[in-house]
C-alpha cells in the first residue's frame, strides 16, 4: 500500500495545478500526506485489526481534520453518521488500495472492497470504483501479463482502456468521480514501467493528481513487488509516526 500513499503525496503538490506532462521533482518541501493516505491507513487498520469501516473512517477524519477531504465525506464524517450518502466520488477508490494487498482471492478482494465503499460510497459506479483498483491490485500480484490483466479488467467492470494516455491527456481535466478518473489512472498504470512511472504518468493527466497517483502507484507496487527503496524511504519520511506504525505493521503482515 506505500505505493498508494507515495502517489498521494508526490501528487498533492499538482493537485488543481493541471500538470500535463512528466518531468516535474517527485518530491519538494511541500509534498505532503492528504486524505488518501489517511484514509488507505484507516482501511489498513481494520484490515489489521478487524474492526469495521463506518467507525475508522470518522476516527481517522477527527485525527486529520485537515488532511484534504472532500465535503461530503467531512459533513457525513463529523456528524458520525450511520447512513451513505450514494457517492460516486473517487473516494472509495482511493483508500481501498489496502484491500487488493490483503486478499487471498479475486472474490476476497471484491467482496471486500464493496464493503469498504458502501458505508459512504453505495451508488454503483462509486462501489464499481472501489472493486476496479482493488481487482488490479489483487491481480497485478498473480501475473506479469498486463494484456490478460487488462482484459480482465475491462471484461469485469467494463471500463474501456483501451486509449493511451497521449489520447486522453489533451482534453482530460479535473475529474473526482470513479467513473470518470478510476480508468485512466489503471491505463498510467499499464503504461507505465515502474511505481515511479506509474505515478508520473498519472499525474500527467492533469486531473485530480494525488487520488490518481495513489491509484496508479498502489497498481505499480503491486506488479513490480514493491517500491524502489529511494522512494520507499522518502515516502514514509513523511509520515507521521502513528500512520507509518500502521503502514509498517501491515506490510509485514500481508509482505
Amino acid at each position: 500500500m506505500l505505493g498508494a500513499i507515495a502517489g498521494d503525496i508526490i501528487g498533492s503538490v499538482h493537485e488543481g495545478a493541471g500538470t500535463k506532462h512528466r518531468e516535474f521533482p517527485l518530491f519538494t518541501p511541500q509534498s505532503t500526506f492528504t486524505d488518501d493516505s489517511v484514509l488507505c491507513v484507516a482501511v489498513a487498520e481494520v484490515l489489521l485489526s478487524g474492526g469495521n469501516f463506518i467507525d475508522a473512517y470518522p476516527d481517522y477524519f477527527h485525527r486529520y481534520p485537515d488532511a484534504g477531504f472532500g465535503g461530503g465525506f467531512a459533513r457525513w464524517a463529523a456528524s458520525r453518521s450511520r447512513h451513505p450518502y450514494y457517492s460516486w466520488g473517487n473516494g472509495s477508490a482511493m483508500r481501498v488500495p489496502p484491500v487488493g494487498f490483503a486478499a487471498t482471492s479475486l472474490e476476497e478482494a471484491l467482496s471486500l472492497a464493496k464493503r469498504s465503499a458502501e458505508v459512504t460510497h453505495d451508488h454503483p459506479e462509486g462501489i464499481r470504483g472501489a472493486q476496479a483498483v482493488a481487482a488490479a491490485i489483487f491481480l497485478a500480484r498473480q501475473t506479469d501479463d498486463k494484456a490478460s490483466l487488462r482484459h480482465e479488467l475491462e471484461t469485469r467492470f467494463g471500463y474501456d482502456l483501451s486509449p493511451r494516455l497521449d489520447e486522453i491527456r489533451p482534453g482530460y481535466g479535473f475529474d473526482v468521480s470513479c467513473q470518470g478518473s478510476v480508468p485512466p489512472s489503471i491505463i498510467a498504470f499499464l503504461e507505465a514501467d515502474g511505481v515511479e512511472s506509474a505515478i508520473r504518468n498519472a499525474i500527467s493527466l492533469g486531473g485530480d493528481a494525488d487520488t490518481q497517483a495513489c491509484m496508479a502507484g498502489a497498481m505499480a507496487e503491486a506488479f513490480h513487488g514493491g517500491l524502489p527503496e529511494s522512494l520507499r524511504h522518502e515516502t514514509l519520511a513523511r509520515l507521521p509516526n502513528d500512520l507509518r506504525q500502521v503502514v509498517e505493521a501491515f506490510e509485514a503482515r500481508y509482505r
